[in-house]
């Protein structure tokens, strides 16, 4: 019976849609984001075949496993606001867990550790910086290069080096769980979003200063005039490859403590290739969130939320295959990304080195 309430609704929603569209008018933002909740309902409904669904576990596990996303999202945006296609996100995750990890292992303190982190997210955007920047080599292909580069070094140390000396390198101290007062106590949704660590709140506050530094403020004025018409910033004064190299390097710092959280607030001890092409999944969220931070960031939770439920399906015996709840994630990933393709424009001049002159 909740099947069939679910698929009228999704009837209903499909119609609206398409009444509007024929009839020349926009159709709403909330419209397709309300089939695509009612969808993910009915999609549970059925794959839990009668179980208990672990609501409370599949919210926590899945804002843990999209706080690396957000921050890579919000690094991919700003960097792409500013002309720069940043694929190297990956790496600048990779680069923040390897160095959080041994930094706090040494220095003995996780603030240390997550400073380092967005140092090394920052020194490794910036070579992705100096590249288009200076020498105006392909982006896309510095970045790609870039993921190897970092992801081979960081095995390479790992294997001579970490695994041989775990307790003095690889043995960070984790960050506590901070309980929000009030909010932590409301049922399901607090503990899962309000009783997390230091890390997971400087997300939500990182999500809320990107929008209002990008909309709100003459540096956002500034960044966006750079990606859309390097051309006409240039003329009223803005020093274009200067404030790409910049804001390049800032958005790798953010990624860089997405990439502590997988050592200070998640896994714990640093594994080869932890990351495990969270970047590229952030990469996708940019573009589905159309290179607005707060989109950006629902665009990452609903990814967090479909790798989780394949975990969790997994544990209630659920009748879906178990080669479909591995590609459940990537799968969406795909659908929502192609969703998008064709229908909505980036940065004008994202991609393009700047000559001026």
């Amino acid at each position: 019976m909740t099947l069939v309430l679910l698929d009228a609704v999704l009837l209903a929603l499909v119609v609206g849609a398409g009444w509007r569209d024929l009839g020349g008018r926009r159709v709403p933002l909330w419209l397709p984001c309300g089939f695509l909740v009612v969808a993910l309902l009915g999609f549970l409904v059925w794959a839990a075949d009668d179980a208990t669904l672990p609501v409370p576990s599949l919210l926590i596990g899945a804002l843990a496993l999209s706080v690396p996303m957000i921050f890579g999202a919000l690094g991919g945006v700003i960097s792409e606001r500013v002309g720069v296609v940043n694929v190297a996100i990956e790496g600048q995750l990779l680069a923040g867990a390897f160095v959080s990890a041994v930094v706090t292992t040494v220095v003995g303190h996780p603030v240390v550790g997550l400073v380092s982190a967005a140092l090394a997210g920052a020194l490794v955007a910036s070579v992705l910086g100096v590249m288009s920047t200076r020498y105006w080599v392909d982006q896309v292909i510095v970045g790609v290069v870039l993921n190897v580069l970092v992801g081979g070094i960081t095995a390479f140390l790992y294997s001579s080096v970490l695994s041989q000396h775990v307790a003095d390198l690889n043995a960070p101290e984790r960050l506590p769980a901070l309980a929000v007062p009030v909010l932590s106590r409301i049922p399901v949704v607090g503990p899962a979003f309000f009783q997390q660590t230091a890390i997971v709140y400087l997300a939500y506050a990182a999500v809320a200063a990107v929008w209002f530094g990008l909309f709100r403020t003459r540096w956002g004025l500034r960044v966006r005039a750079v990606g859309e018409h390097p051309q006409a910033a240039d003329t009223v004064g803005i020093a274009v490859n200067l404030t790409r190299f910049r804001n390049v390097a800032l958005a790798g710092a953010i990624a860089g403590l997405g990439g502590a959280y997988f050592t200070l607030g998640s896994v714990g001890a640093f594994q080869r290739n932890m990351t495990a092409g969270v970047g590229y999944i952030a990469l996708a969220a940019v573009i589905f969130g159309r290179w607005d931070p707060i989109r950006a960031t629902v665009a990452a939770l609903l990814f967090g939320f479909a790798m989780n439920l394949q975990y969790v399906l997994g544990v209630i015996g659920s009748p879906v295959p178990s080669e479909f709840l591995l590609m459940f994630p990537y799968l969406v990933t795909v659908i929502a990304v192609s969703g998008v393709a064709g229908h909505v424009r980036g940065p004008a001049a994202a991609g393009a080195p700047y000559r001026s002159g």
